[in-house]
């Protein structure tokens, strides 16, 4: 089959399920980094944790057509490495044919459903590591949030160690994204960004599983440059830049990036909503804007 249209996705999954792997298999690869040894990762792994706010608009990632169209012109731009989404966003995006000669990374823990009391032990619900080298994918991504108060922090730290191990052992990189995170009122789950608790997340997530061979770091930039560059100093593992919601005034944020970006264990950039839900709307603005920062 050739690249279908958004509107024709339901279909072709109706019909033809087995399309999915057969764009999987004939995708045109490239390898992680590129000559200029930078990575720009559009994510999209949101929905899939039940986290579909941007800003006030409660539920602006739940329309999956809209979405795929911010991502296609996304993902068009030049510069743009490629993404970081949960399994059903990727099987879309195949058979869109969007992700050709793109990195594709796996999301790989989406069980903390935001907002629910299991929210910190954040269960490997999206693909293993034999899954992304069956799908010919080139990395995976998982999430580990540090509470102390709470148990469910433990499983899912020891969960993560497992998948670095299993990622390495088939010499695929992962991006762990670590916080050390607190339940505020209402058990509503907060993550610590000051540079102690930034230094503190990347330290703990540094000794997971038994080599670090392959494991990047995917790192919240703080507000405070200096604490930045402070935090950077608990790793030698190679990072890449967390991007988050902007908010109103996303080029306060743009220049805490290009800050952060001037670090010499900083690779790169991963940015979802900042770069598809742009305050102005004008996605191709804001992903070129990004990428210049490179």
């Amino acid at each position: 089959m050739t690249a279908v249209r958004i509107a024709d996705l339901p279909a072709v999954r109706s019909h033809h399920p087995e399309a999915i792997a057969e764009a999987a298999a004939r995708r045109a690869r490239r390898p992680l980094l590129g000559p200029g040894g930078r990575l720009m990762i559009v994510a999209a792994d949101h929905p899939a944790r039940g986290a579909l706010g941007v800003g006030p608009r409660r539920l602006a990632m739940a329309n999956r057509a809209d979405l795929l169209e911010r991502l296609c012109i996304a993902l068009s731009r030049p510069g743009v490495d490629g993404v970081l989404a949960s399994a059903d966003v990727l099987d879309d995006l195949l058979l869109l044919g969007a992700l050709e000669q793109k990195v594709v990374i796996g999301s790989m823990n989406r069980g903390g459903l935001q907002g629910a009391a299991f929210e910190l032990d954040d269960r490997f619900t999206g693909p293993r590591a034999h899954d992304l080298v069956r799908r010919g994918f080139d990395a995976g991504k998982l999430l580990l949030r540090i509470a102390y108060d709470d148990p469910g922090s433990l499983a899912t730290l020891e969960a993560a160690a497992r998948a670095v191990d299993e990622m390495a052992a088939r010499r695929l990189p992962v991006f762990v994204e670590p916080f050390v995170s607190r339940r505020a009122d209402g058990g509503r789950v907060v993550n610590d960004l000051s540079g102690e608790a930034v230094a503190t997340a990347l330290a703990i997530a540094s000794g997971l599983g038994a080599t670090s061979a392959y494991t990047w770091l995917k790192v919240p930039v703080t507000e405070d440059p200096e604490e930045m560059e402070a935090a950077m100093g608990a790793t030698t593992l190679p990072v890449v830049l967390l991007g988050g919601d902007v908010g109103a005034r996303p080029e306060d944020v743009y220049e805490r990036w290009g800050a952060a970006l001037r670090l010499p264990s900083v690779r790169g950039l991963v940015a979802g909503r900042a770069l598809l839900y742009p305050p102005d709307g004008d996605v191709a603005g804001a992903v070129d804007a990004a990428v210049g920062l490179l």
